[in-house]
């Protein structure tokens, strides 16, 4: 099989366009060449350090592409089995997949060094995200949750971390992100499961919870209500808890996509527990970071789906011949292929732009937490910049979500219909693809929450602060020149659009919110896409497609939004008609 990483000319390109020297520099945080395991383990420089995300990354594309691509169909019929006793055992294949990541070195991915971990930037571990979802999407569900140890690293106390983060690193242990309830779903501050002291100060837990992924792992990160009285997200705690004797799984869900990722319901009955950092913080501060990193890595995820389906649409394409003729030939089908792939790379160039901001926000955060600088100019620098990127990170993460997980499913749509019947037939993956893409615009948030989340950015300042630094850019191509016109276009629609917004009220924003946030990402990513013209002659055609035909959809969506149209609130009931009866 092909190695994963190497042959995706497109991550390839954005590893060497990114400015990684700058992200390398603050994770590394001084290049000294020694840490706690020794002199050798760090690296040593900026071009070491970039050295060692390549070969990193060409290892888990080795994984992927040799291991864990190979058994995707296997894993995706075997399912799992749920023990008299509350335990669950994964089928063989996806053992095997943990295995092999285990063993090649990638279960500690953003861990630091003192804990055996890898060290890793945001950047990168969403790059291997994409590589190990392309394989089989279900495995990036288990892969993609060392979010956990990483929320352990920042916010639990050192016994914690002491005892859980090598485990995690060396691949040991599993874990899972126990949120959300029967009752509490996208609202979070509704979580209702119950955490009490006994007599001795041991935290307990009890209740239930519902829709967890990887329940059945060894962690568990649980979203717990500690102040009895309490009635909103302030009475919310974050605690560890154990798998074991008084922490069952009680059903396993029965899913459309994804059946390689146990989704657990689990029952705590007086679970023991470990308190994560602060009462009363568990929603507002930690589990809001964890949400965040587990946002980024569905779009992660969304990628990597997505560039399989292209793959195996674009093969087919080249191959079937109708009419005399490849049918990647015919007009309509030609079109539907290069939709996809600027689809695709267009998230992308979203997706690690994000990621990128998202390190350097992240790092700003940790010498100022650990290490603030004494010179008061630069401390002042410092927190000007972290309020600066929490603002454009506030708008760009639930973008991203939003953005690749909404074209991860049109994309697995499309390669089905070019497949044809073939396609829905299990003889190929195209269905697998599409199955498996369809969670990733709901779970971690839905695109709707995302939308939400992100317009806040663009009414604010952070979209227009970000949009006009981006123009400065001066092309010396004529025809990147005419299409930075384009955009700065879009920007002015954009700006005038969000001002007559605001003056309809929260229900009309709420109302065109995805037509705004469309729109701002139109412009963010065509500015993207126009830098990577710059180094790019292909992506010179890439970009002139995407600013041209969004352009146009902007122009036509924001016209809407300025019509004063309401209708989908104030003749609800006459459009929507009565309810349905039960049959």
């Amino acid at each position: 099989m092909a190695n994963f990483f190497d042959d995706n000319d497109d991550l390839q390109f954005l590893f060497d366009h990114l400015d990684l020297a700058e992200i390398a520099a603050a994770q590394e945080a001084g290049f000294s060449g020694e840490d706690d395991l020794g002199p050798t383990y760090a690296p040593r420089d900026v071009a070491d350090a970039i050295d060692n995300y390549r070969r990193i990354l060409h290892i888990a594309g080795d994984v992927a592409g040799d291991a864990v691509a190979p058994r995707g169909s296997s894993v995706d019929r075997a399912g799992h089995t749920l023990n008299p006793d509350g335990t669950v055992t994964l089928n063989e294949d996806t053992q095997d997949n943990l295995e092999a990541l285990s063993q090649a070195g990638l279960m500690g991915f953003t861990v630091p060094r003192q804990y055996g971990g890898l060290n890793c930037p945001t950047t990168i571990y969403t790059m291997a995200i994409e590589i190990i979802s392309r394989a089989d999407a279900s495995l990036m569900n288990l892969f993609g949750l060392q979010g956990i140890a990483e929320t352990i690293n920042v916010f639990a106390d050192d016994d914690i971390k002491d005892d859980y983060l090598p485990r995690f690193a060396d691949g040991e242990l599993t874990g899972a992100m126990a949120l959300t309830e029967p009752d509490a779903g996208s609202d979070l501050q509704a979580v209702a499961l119950r955490a009490w002291q006994d007599e001795d100060g041991q935290w307990r837990l009890s209740g239930v919870k519902r829709f967890i992924t990887n329940g059945c792992g060894d962690v568990l990160l649980t979203l717990a209500r500690s102040e009895p009285d309490s009635k909103d997200g302030r009475g919310l705690s974050l605690f560890l808890a154990d798998r074991g004797p008084r922490l069952w799984v009680r059903r396993l869900e029965g899913k459309l996509g994804i059946h390689g990722s146990p989704t657990c319901e689990l029952v705590y009955d007086d679970t023991p527990a470990k308190l994560i950092g602060q009462r009363q913080l568990g929603l507002i501060r930690y589990v809001m970071a964890l949400m965040n990193g587990a946002r980024l890595g569905i779009a992660g995820q969304s990628l990597g789906i997505a560039e399989a389906a292209f793959r195996e649409a674009r093969r087919y394409a080249h191959t079937r011949q109708q009419f005399g003729v490849s049918i990647e030939r015919l007009p309509a089908v030609a079109e539907m292929v290069t939709n996809m792939k600027i689809a695709i790379e267009a998230a992308r160039a979203l997706v690690y732009e994000t990621c990128r901001v998202c390190d350097l926000e992240n790092n700003n955060h940790r010498i100022l937490e650990t290490q603030p600088p004494d010179d008061k100019a630069e401390l002042k620098q410092r927190k000007a910049q972290a309020r600066a990127y929490k603002r454009l990170n506030g708008m760009l993460t639930p973008m991203s979500k939003y953005y690749a997980s909404e074209m991860c499913v049109t994309v697995a749509n499309d390669a089905l219909q070019v497949l044809g019947g073939s396609g829905y037939m299990t003889d190929y993956p195209a269905e697998r693809y599409l199955r498996d893409a369809r969670i990733t615009t709901i779970y971690e948030g839905t695109s709707q929450l995302q939308i939400v989340a992100a317009v806040r950015g663009v009414c604010g300042d952070a979209f227009e602060k970000r949009v006009t630094e981006l123009e400065k850019a001066v092309y010396g191509d004529e025809a990147l020149s005419v299409l930075r016109g384009k955009l700065i276009d879009a920007r002015e629609r954009v700006i005038d659009a969000v001002a007559f917004v605001k003056e309809q009220g929260g229900d009309y924003m709420d109302l065109y919110g995805r037509k705004l946030v469309d729109a701002a990402i139109t412009v963010l990513v065509g500015h993207l896409l126009l830098r990577q013209a710059i180094a790019n002659e292909r992506k010179q055609s890439v970009a002139r497609r995407f600013i041209e035909t969004n352009h146009a959809t902007l122009v036509r969506d924001l016209d809407l939004l300025k019509s004063g149209d309401k209708s989908p609130i104030s003749e609800y009931d006459t459009i929507a008609g009565p309810v349905p009866t039960l049959a």
